[in-house]
């Protein structure tokens, strides 16, 4: 099995993306092909640079004849501040929003307006659609656009239907998203793995107003995944990027077992001093006992035989909301016959203290037993199914690149069925439909 690991150690962008790809072995001609097949307009240009004295490829994206202005170069022009990567950064707007954004406005004092035509998901989807590239790719880009329009709609509290892509449906990120997904598609692997995310820090200008990093967007797109904060205080990881690695990335965690075969850098458009300003692309065959990877849990358990139920429901579900992995009882029998319920709490280890604490304030027990396990879960990620009453998530686990477990969410589903008042039988049924659907048209 072919594996793909990105150290995002200097966070990702698009633009970094697709440098790691080409440096990688992917064909700068595919990528220019793409382009051409989007027929927007644009063209790439990819160089040799030098980032903390390790040769990186960079890939720009020139509009029309001229290079892409950035949303990040417009605000250094007007306000001083100081962004990392080159053409990706990613924002979107509500509707509403579009009068008063100045990028709408006609160009004055020499600072071009950028991006006057906001595009929304429809007409992404439409010029993804009649690209000539293979119809995985097609999926994989607009699932990455998708991802983007869901972050931005949540954080303007509207639907995603009503916002509109300014720097996303800007000719670069078309750009970005489509070669990126042409781009991994070509190198064939089974599984991609990333590190943890460093995020950079500071602030960062939009039209929301000056934010800390990493923006709105990122934040959302990055949930549950691991990240940290280090090194120059820019933005390093943007939404372009954070949502690549959200569709591609079936896991996070260290570098995995495998032999090497080749290793990629792409550049980022700043040179930091001290910071090489790479995101760093290996590929190699997975070793023979990679699986599952496993992680130390903490294991509470104690033993209940005069808590009434109703008591008991009400401690399991306090312990779910303060952290606990999972909850659950089983029926014992307890000395003199008794009958009582063994109650087992997972933690992560860092939770154990103050979760035992909570078994002893709200159940009747005089102990609790703590030991130490290895636990193997399987790498989890998500995809969205429209059904008739509306979207589903699609649970999908997977191991080694292989696809072992795929489920509706229940909450999803139970919320539909209440909503519509249709069976919940009925909802969980043909979401699973679609999403089988889905992968044979893939």
């Amino acid at each position: 099995m072919r594996v793909a690991y990105l150290d995002c150690f200097s966070g990702i962008s698009g633009d970094m993306f697709l440098g790691a790809l080409v440096d990688a072995g992917v064909s700068p001609k595919l990528l220019e092909d793409t382009v051409t097949a989007l027929d927007i307009g644009a063209r790439l240009e990819v160089s040799r640079v030098v980032r903390g004295g390790v040769s990186a490829t960079k890939v720009d994206v020139y509009a029309h004849g001229e290079k892409e202005l950035p949303r990040e170069v417009f605000w250094e022009q007007r306000a001083g501040h100081d962004h990392p990567h080159g053409h990706d950064h990613v924002h979107a707007h509500h509707e509403a929003d579009r009068q008063h954004d100045p990028r709408h406005q006609s160009s004055r004092a020499g600072v071009p307006a950028l991006h006057e035509h906001g595009r929304g998901l429809n007409e992404i989807r439409g010029i993804i659609e009649k690209a000539a590239i293979s119809n995985t790719a097609k999926a994989t880009a607009i699932r990455i656009f998708e991802a983007l329009g869901a972050a931005e709609a949540e954080i303007h509290n509207t639907s995603i239907e009503k916002i509109h892509f300014h720097e996303v449906g800007a000719v670069d990120a078309m750009v970005d998203i489509v070669c990126a997904s042409v781009g991994a598609e070509a190198l064939d692997v089974d599984e991609w793995v990333c590190s943890p995310l460093n995020v950079g820090g500071g602030t960062v200008e939009c039209a929301h107003g000056t934010l800390p990093v990493p923006a709105p967007a990122t934040l959302k797109l990055l949930k549950d995944a691991p990240v940290y904060s280090s090194g120059p205080q820019v933005e390093l990881a943007t939404p372009t990027g954070a949502a690549i690695v959200r569709e591609l990335a079936a896991g996070f965690g260290s570098f995995p077992a495998m032999k090497i075969e080749k290793a990629g850098y792409g550049a980022g458009s700043r040179d930091f001093p001290n910071h090489p300003n790479l995101l760093r692309l290996t590929i190699g065959e997975a070793a023979a006992t990679l699986s599952a990877p496993a992680e130390t849990i903490t294991v509470l358990e104690a033993n209940l035989d005069d808590l009434s139920p109703q008591v008991l429901a009400y401690a399991m579900e306090r312990l779910l909301g303060e952290g606990a992995l999972d909850v659950f009882s089983a029926p014992v029998q307890m000395k003199k016959n008794r009958p009582g319920a063994l109650l087992t709490v997972l933690a992560k280890p860092e939770d154990a203290e103050r979760l035992a604490k909570l078994i002893f304030a709200e159940t009747t027990t005089l102990g609790v037993r703590r030991r130490e396990e290895r636990r193997h879960t399987l790498a989890r990620r998500w995809e969205s199914v429209q059904t008739h009453w509306g979207p589903v998530r699609i649970k999908i686990a997977s191991m080694n690149g292989t696809i072992a477990n795929y489920a509706p969410e229940y909450e999803d589903c139970r919320q539909l069925a209440e909503e519509n008042q249709v069976p919940l039988k009925a909802v969980l049924q043909e979401a699973l439909q679609r999403y089988l659907q889905s992968k044979q048209r893939a």
